[in-house]
């Protein structure tokens, strides 16, 4: 439930701190006093979004700080656990906070820690349930009266499950019907298409490529066609490192070595350079070893050289073809096998999408049934309720009634034509909601279907905002005792006008207007016995209050409901 709210410059409230009971709360106070002020600021404490007008006049900034005890709301505790937003000491316990500045930016906060509206929202749908004073134009609307049905329907989220593997199959039929029309619309082009890369793969495929032998070619072929003077070139240089005799680089070091060898005798310091030619000549002796093995692997091979030579054109040849360098053609080779695999998969097999899409248009048939039963069932519940409240709001042998037509068109909520209907008279003829001309029958009726669905709704905290406008006498009085009823096992606010279900609340609050020479501002007082009797007294109207007006208020409020 929601236990204490503070305000600091929000709207005309300058400042305000409530404790909120539980039971039925009524919100009362002369017309401009700012009664829905309160309701306001609980809709943007849990999400919804603000404008820079909700400032108070001279301020910066607007602050709102919400407590909600969470003893008796386990998933919006299991929901602050899973976000890591839990009261450290107390996980019994939710403070909300939201700050609007006056140039329309907004800030808010889950128990200290910083959080967007999307959180808000989604922590607030399981707190409190608002029923705003309009809500009866919203009715107006199919997708609304489908959204009505499908919350009255959502025990233990068991419909909002249905709905959302109901939309996602619809997702996904939908995506595989776009995808088989737009291969239909371009079979011809994408027959080409695998026509062409099979024959490009396939040319390819004959050549029996390898990685990077166009590179490797052409350094065979730099090798075999100067053979002849490569050879002498490793020829010459193992002659004049080791093969010279006495001449060779060889010998000449040794020649070094041996005098300096003999010149460590006289001095150390000549060690260092002998170590140097000692790798020297180790080092060149290694290279003519290298040398000869290199002469013995370059030989004169013209069959060979014609090869690579013919080798290479073919590569330069299909490179030109296919529009790339000849070291990349390996690499192009592969790319086209890739493409060609995916244009060849069932992806793009018209008989292959064509069951995926009968196995996905069954799919979804199964769940708009589902979806379909259960609305169904939920709809006689619902007409029914609505219908017996009608009798109890002035409307005798009107009747209400949730007419579902199956539609033909597949859609991400379900196939049902959901359509509200009504007869707000005896011997009438049922007709859309929509139809209904009377102002005063409609808001009876949404009121109705908002007493019904409130039944069913588990939130621990139910918000009326004047949802009573348009009634009066002992409609009203109904209308008041069944908020009292909803408020005997759950935390009831509401704003109304009316003095018949004001009598009827557990609590009374007084919305008041304090007007001073240069501001105004809105304060609320908890009103005593006394100050309910008085309250109740100037709703009842009169521009004087006299002693039968009062002792009428007071037997209202004596007479209110257990």
């Amino acid at each position: 439930m929601l236990s204490h709210i503070h305000l600091r410059n929000f709207a005309i409230v300058e400042k305000l701190d409530l404790e909120l009971k539980t039971g039925m709360t009524a919100l009362t106070g002369e017309t401009g006093a700012g009664k829905s002020i309160l309701i306001d600021a609980i809709g943007l404490v849990l999400g919804d979004r603000a404008e820079s007008g909700i400032v108070r006049h001279g301020a910066d900034k607007a602050e709102i700080t919400l407590t909600v005890e969470l003893d008796d709301t386990p998933s919006a505790q299991a929901w602050l656990a899973e976000q890591d937003l839990s009261e450290e000491n107390d996980h019994d316990q939710c403070i909300l906070r939201r700050v609007i500045t006056a140039n329309g930016k907004s800030r808010a906060w889950i128990n200290g820690s910083p959080c967007n509206l999307s959180m808000l929202r989604q922590l607030g749908e399981q707190l409190v349930d608002i029923h705003g004073q309009h809500e009866h134009q919203s009715l107006m609307k199919k997708d609304m009266q489908r959204k009505l049905l499908d919350d009255f329907a959502n025990i233990d989220n068991s419909q909002q499950k249905l709905l959302f593997k109901t939309a996602a199959a619809y997702n996904e039929w939908k995506a595989l019907k776009a995808k088989l029309e737009n291969i239909s619309d371009h079979n011809s082009a994408h027959q080409a298409k695998l026509d062409l890369l099979r024959f490009q793969t396939q040319e390819l495929d004959d050549l029996q490529l390898t990685e990077n032998e166009a590179t490797q070619l052409d350094e065979e072929h730099a090798r075999l066609s100067n053979a002849g003077q490569l050879l002498e070139t490793s020829s010459q240089s193992v002659l004049k490192l080791y093969d010279a005799d006495e001449q060779s680089i060889y010998s000449s070091i040794s020649t070094v070595l041996q005098q300096l060898e003999d010149g460590t005798q006289l001095d150390a310091k000549l060690k260092e350079p002998l170590e140097i030619l000692q790798s020297v000549q180790i080092q060149i002796q290694e290279a003519s070893d290298q040398l000869r093995h290199y002469q013995e692997s370059v030989g004169l091979d013209p069959e060979r050289l014609d090869w690579v030579n013919s080798r290479l054109a073919t590569l330069h040849e299909l490179s030109r073809k296919h529009q790339t360098k000849p070291e990349l053609l390996f690499a192009k080779w592969k790319s086209l096998h890739k493409e060609l695999k995916e244009l060849d998969s069932d992806e793009y097999d018209l008989d292959a999408l064509q069951e995926k899409l009968a196995n996905s248009e069954l799919a979804y048939l199964t769940q708009a049934s589902k979806l379909s039963k259960v609305r169904n069932k939920v709809a006689q519940q619902l007409s029914q309720g609505v219908s017996k409240a009608m009798q109890k709001l002035g409307m005798e042998g009107g009747h209400f009634v949730i007419s579902l037509q199956a539609n033909e068109s597949f859609s991400s909520h379900g196939m049902d034509n959901i359509e509200f209907q009504v007869s707000a008279n005896p011997g009438q003829p049922l007709k859309p909601i929509i139809k209904v001309a009377s102002g005063g029958e409609l808001s009876r009726i949404s009121l109705a279907i908002q007493m019904i669905a409130a039944q069913r709704i588990t939130l621990p905290a139910l918000i009326f905002d004047e949802v009573d406008s348009g009634i009066g006498g002992g409609i009203a009085e109904i209308v008041g005792q069944q908020l009292r009823k909803l408020g005997n096992n759950r935390q009831v606010l509401c704003v109304t006008h009316l003095p018949q279900v004001a009598s009827q609340a557990h609590n009374h609050y007084k919305v008041t207007k304090i007007k001073g020479n240069q501001t105004t501002s809105t304060g609320m007082l908890v009103l005593d016995d006394k100050q309910r009797i008085e309250e109740v007294a100037r709703m009842m109207g009169g521009v004087e209050i006299t002693e039968s007006t009062l002792n009428l208020a007071s037997e209202m409020l004596n007479e209110k409901a257990a």
